[in-house]
């Protein structure tokens, strides 16, 4: 744990889950072979072949929860990420670039003779295959104190202990807020072996295909499928469905809402999803409402989409609050219930 403090501060916002480097290598060469039946996409490259590249840009202290981090704090709120790194250079730059963002480290740990996790984003057109690796941390919890919201995202495959963990220092601090945006390894997990999570979370995210495998099943309700996510415990739902737009469900009562309008082509989409959530999640924080949130989020996700990485085109409240006001007419939350 790095030596911010010997007592543990109050937090906002308190992001927990792996952080990783990014490498974006721009491919020049590739095709994107679509089967619309089974609504997959794959990327073709000739096997054996040396394939020209056209640029690598490297992006340190990136991942689900440091996204988070890094939004909630721009946005005004006291952003502190709970995380794993190794004992290497990509480690200290990852931490130099949380406290440019002022996000505290305090909660961050490195490990000897361990590496920080490094992704390779295979970036073609405007989006992106990521070939993934996480380090296996021995995974704990620090003394967080009692922040008023943590967000809970991407951990690794070995994790699911860890999870426990944190179900149980919610359970005994049942003040902090949960909100929950699984990774890959939790919508695994599925609801049941994370029930306990599920049962104390304020807020939960994902996208219409997590919803589907959650839920087990292959409708494509909308409505069906935010009540049936709010049964295992959430409050509150939202459910991201690309560029059509987002939903959220609350209190029986359901709205929608389309994606601000891009002012120019997307230049690479990820992070889009974890700029979406932390938005809509800081404007709780912040005392806004359920559908006053769900207007806030689609603008971050516009303004990152503008950029390479997912934590550069992130929004300060002021620029967020200023395209809102100019927002055109079609900008515009929809009641669905």
């Amino acid at each position: 744990m790095t030596k911010e403090s010997r007592q543990t501060p109050q937090f906002d916002f308190i992001a927990l889950g792996d952080i990783v480097t990014d490498a974006f290598i721009r491919l020049k060469e590739a095709e994107i072979h679509a089967d619309i039946q089974k609504s997959e996409r794959k990327i073709c490259m000739n096997f054996g072949d040396k394939i020209p590249y056209e640029s690598v840009t490297v992006v340190p202290a990136v991942g689900n929860s440091p996204n988070a981090s890094v939004s909630a704090s721009r946005l005004g709120l006291k952003s502190a990420l709970v995380t794993n790194l190794g004992d290497d250079i990509e480690g200290d730059r990852a931490l130099e670039q949380l406290k440019d963002d002022n996000v505290s480290t305090v909660f961050a740990r490195k490990h000897r003779e361990m590496k920080t996790n490094y992704h390779y984003v295979l970036w073609y057109q405007d989006d992106r295959t990521i070939l993934i690796k996480h380090e296996e941390y021995p995974y704990t919890l620090p003394n967080i104190g009692e922040p008023k919201w943590l967000y809970l995202s991407s951990l690794g495959s070995h994790s699911l202990p860890f999870h426990h963990t944190i179900a149980d220092y919610l359970e005994a601090h049942p003040k902090i807020r949960l909100v929950f945006q699984p990774g890959t390894f939790q919508i695994q997990q599925g609801t049941e072996k994370l029930s306990r999570l599920y049962a104390q979370t304020e807020v939960f995210f994902c996208n219409t295909d997590e919803a589907r495998r959650l839920l087990k099943t292959q409708s494509t309700d909308i409505l069906t499928l935010l009540r049936g996510l709010q049964e295992h415990g959430p409050k509150i739902v939202v459910i991201t469905d690309g560029a059509k737009g987002a939903y959220a469900y609350y209190e029986s009562e359901a709205w929608f809402m389309p994606p601000y309008p891009d002012p120019k082509a997307p230049v690479d989409r990820t992070g889009a999803g974890d700029s979406f959530a932390s938005t809509f999640t800081s404007a709780l924080v912040g005392g806004k409402t359920v559908p006053e949130a769900l207007t806030w989020a689609p603008i971050n996700s516009m303004s990152v989409v503008q950029q390479i990485g997912a934590q550069k085109g992130l929004l300060t409240r002021e620029k967020l609050e200023d395209f809102l006001a100019k927002a055109p007419p079609e900008y515009k939350l929809k009641i669905l219930v």
